[in-house]
């Protein structure tokens, strides 16, 4: 197995290693905060929350790896899709072993609260689905399982993010607002996949299409928060719909999701743009 920041000829690689310590780089924060006592207060809790928080964006921004590499014209990120899926693994392997550390290890009970909380049983979920996928991540595992099967496999990632955001849903109790921006991004990024399951990658990279699918996923979000608060404290529902236009508020999660959305239009329309132009230089 070659080194994560060597190329598959084996020449150190730029590009990878930056990758790689961007993925360190929350875990290392996390335990220099520890050591210099910014975690006065249960110190173990604080880096539960910060190992789980960065598994869900690292599996976040892994399905974020097609519809930007398609988007921007961004062909080499594929390379390091994988890194940053194993990256989310480890964050859950982190995160599951803290929390049994702040159970003293003591493994039947961490197994029945497992069990018995259903948040945790969903988490557990996906977490196993992490670790199988990451096992199966290498060129070695791709030849033995061969190439459709292994796709196939993979694709179990899609469930993962499912479960991964009813987790931070169930655990986050009442303050919902990143996940919700968390689930609206997922659902803009599944629905760009069934544009191109269902088109080609060039309709789903179309610049009409990230638009709509952008408004489509904030406005889903807004309608989503309004329901969850609906069901979960019996809030009126239109009342907490028209927050979302109340600006005095703050941001809502639509709102975050809108303007991230868009802000990939335009990041997309600049590269899309570049590349024409340069295919129209080496032309003329």
């Amino acid at each position: 197995m070659r080194a994560p920041w060597r190329e598959r000829n084996g020449s150190f690689s730029w590009y990878r290693a930056a990758f790689l310590l961007a993925v360190c780089a929350p875990g290392i924060a996390t335990a220099v905060q520890y050591y210099a006592g910014f975690f006065p207060v249960r110190p173990i809790t604080e880096i539960i929350h910060a190992t789980g928080l960065w598994t869900i964006r690292l599996l976040m921004i892994s399905l974020a790896v097609t519809p930007f590499r398609q988007s921007f014209r961004w062909a080499r990120l594929v390379t390091v899709r994988r890194m940053i899926g194993v990256a989310a693994f480890s964050y859950a392997v982190l995160h599951i072993t803290f929390y049994a550390a702040d159970n003293m290890f003591d493994l039947p009970k961490v197994v029945s609260e497992i069990a018995l909380r259903i948040y945790l049983t969903i988490g557990f979920a996906a977490l196993l689905i992490l670790g199988a996928l990451a096992l199966t991540s290498t060129d070695g595992m791709v030849k033995r399982l061969g190439g459709k099967a292994w796709q196939r496999l993979h694709r179990w990632i899609y469930l993962a993010g499912v479960l991964a955001c009813i987790h931070y849903f169930m655990q986050s109790k009442l303050n919902v607002s990143e996940p919700l921006v968390v689930a609206g991004l997922f659902l803009w990024m599944m629905m760009y996949r069934l544009v191109f399951w269902l088109g080609s990658s060039a309709r789903a990279a179309a610049l009409p299409t990230l638009a709509g699918l952008g408004v489509a996923a904030s406005l889903a979000t807004g309608f989503g928060e309004a329901a969850y608060y609906h069901f979960r404290t019996n809030a009126p529902f239109l009342r907490v719909l028209e927050a979302n236009l109340n600006f005095h508020a703050g941001s809502r999660p639509a709102w975050v999701v809108l303007g991230i959305t868009m802000a990939i239009v335009l990041v997309a329309a600049l590269r899309q743009w570049q590349h024409g132009r340069q295919a129209t230089l080496a032309s003329a």
